[in-house]
């Protein structure tokens, strides 16, 4: 018997050594709004969860403070790659940009997962986002019908080469155009740009000239539709005056869904976007089939359905769980 016990505690020992412990960098498009910190706290879920199963997996989390600094963020991609971490999770900022050093990457043996943005390339082994396009068909419906299927309604665009966004105004315009042929699109070129406060200017400027004027606004992402929410307060168009529909959750998007500021919002779930990034990852790195496309699912959420249990994490995700 005690021969038995020591040769299993001499197996057992065995193969904690010979597992592998997993340094897995996680690259944001930026670190400054909640929908980022979601996807880092879903990322550490994830780690933890994969620690009590026995693995080992070190997060890293690093990207550009802005959502516009391609060059930096492509640097972060290029200094893991030198560094030989074991995987790495992406948001790619721009669809192009980020191709050559992804696939660089690859090349060195360091699998890839995308996250949040479609990349144009076929090197990482799985893509772990929202159907983007859906999305955009959910704002454009709920904006439609809200205007009785009639007006003029204004598009804030985000930033140029960001894949998610662009998807999501494809999916906005393409709804209008078949759905509802009574809606006026007078203004689709704008970009709100990386942050709230370029958002804000941008959206001051669109209100100054055609705000007297709109019926309607589709804002598609968490810092284009804070941006406009603020220039609407600011104009007196909020509570409703002008029909606004956003993109993402978020503290003040929440709170201006309850009050009626914001008339419905496209959510997603960038928590479980980190999570499964992360589990995708180690997955691959283990050898196991993983799924090309990995869809986390979007819904439209309003102030009459927002506190329907189904929608608590999706609008207030365990961040303190998880980053403090």
């Amino acid at each position: 018997m005690k021969r038995l016990l020591a040769l299993f505690c001499a197996s057992a020992l065995a193969a904690m050594a010979a597992a592998p412990t997993y340094e897995i960098a996680v690259i944001p498009k930026g670190t400054t709004h909640e929908f980022w910190k979601a996807i880092h706290a879903g990322a550490i879920a994830a780690s933890r969860e994969l620690q009590a199963e026995g693995a080992t997996v070190n997060i890293i989390w690093k990207g550009p403070l802005r959502e516009d600094d391609r060059e930096q963020q492509v640097q972060v991609v290029e200094n893991f790659t030198g560094r030989r971490v074991s995987g790495l999770v992406l948001a790619p900022l721009d669809a192009r940009a980020l191709v050559a050093p992804t696939e660089a990457a690859v090349r060195a043996g360091i699998p890839v997962v995308v996250i949040d943005s479609a990349l144009n390339s076929t090197a990482p082994v799985s893509t772990v986002s929202t159907d983007n396009y859906k999305g955009g068909v959910l704002g454009a419906k709920r904006l439609g019908g809200l205007l009785n299927g009639k007006g003029r309604v204004i598009l804030l665009r985000v930033l140029a080469g960001s894949a998610s966004t662009e998807q999501r105004e494809a999916g906005f315009l393409d709804t209008l155009a078949k759905e509802f042929p009574g809606i006026r699109v007078v203004s689709s070129d704008q970009h709100a740009g990386p942050t709230r406060d370029t958002a804000y200017r941008t959206a001051q400027n669109l209100l100054n000239r055609f705000g007297r004027d709109v019926d309607g606004i589709f804002a598609p992402n968490e810092s284009s539709a804070t941006g406009m929410l603020l220039a609407l307060r600011d104009a007196g168009l909020a509570a409703g005056r002008i029909k606004f529909v956003g993109f993402d959750s978020g503290s003040q998007i929440n709170a201006a869904l309850k009050s009626g500021d914001l008339q419905g919002i496209v959510v997603q779930s960038p928590f479980r976007m980190g999570y499964l990034g992360v589990r995708t990852m180690v997955a691959a790195l283990r050898g196991e089939k993983v799924e090309r496309v990995i869809d986390t699912g979007c819904v439209l959420v309003t102030r009459e359905t927002m506190d329907q249990p189904a929608m608590a994490d999706l609008l207030h995700p365990p961040l303190d769980k998880y980053l403090n």
